[in-house]
């Protein structure tokens, strides 16, 4: 680098929502990264091939393959590149999956820019070291819905996605389950 010049950190941004990956890609750029955006799977590999970004996040559910499926993608692209996965759909199920193919961290949505810069730091802290104290830091139980929401997942992951295995698994119906699984996970 020549004098005078800074490195910007460039950050991948794909999301099929395309006002939210617009705004995400404005508050990044108004932070000083070097933004790069795509829609699904296709264009993020393309965009991360010609030339790959240090930090990756990436929607869990897009058309085509999904946000799981690019983590690898992306890891096989180049090791060094740190993924983050957003969903509105989170589950205990998807954030395990996603962290053992290489997300170094997973968000929920709605999650702006400083949600996303925040869980990149997290991510790259020293797993032992206890969190800063909060105010009201105590466990609280989930949810009996949010409980139903996380077993549901998790049997659903298990099943290989196969919503008629998971079914059979639960003991419900394939309908009530696939009704289920539309709706938006219980708050905490």
């Amino acid at each position: 680098m020549t004098a005078g010049t800074e490195h910007k950190t460039s950050i991948l941004i794909v999301d099929d929502d395309e006002v939210y990956r617009n705004r995400l890609a404005r508050a990044f750029v108004d932070r000083g990264y070097d933004v790069r955006t795509a829609q699904d799977y296709d264009s993020a590999v393309a965009v991360a091939t010609s030339d790959s970004p240090e930090l990756a996040v990436l929607d869990l559910k897009m058309p085509g393959k999904s946000g799981l499926e690019l983590v690898k993608a992306l890891a096989e692209i180049d090791p060094a590149t740190k993924t983050l996965i957003l969903t509105g759909y989170g589950s205990i199920a998807t954030a395990i999956d996603a962290v053992r193919l290489g997300a170094t961290y997973y968000l929920s949505k709605p999650a702006d820019a400083d949600d996303i810069v925040a869980a990149f730091a997290r991510g790259e802290a020293p797993p032992l070291d206890p969190p800063p104290p909060e105010a009201g830091d105590e466990y609280r139980a989930p949810s009996l819905a949010r409980a139903e929401w996380e077993h549901i997942n998790r049997v659903l992951s298990d099943a290989g996605g196969n919503i008629s295995e998971a079914a059979r698994r639960l003991g419900i119906h394939r309908r009530s389950l696939q009704r289920k699984l539309q709706k938006y996970p219980p708050a905490k």
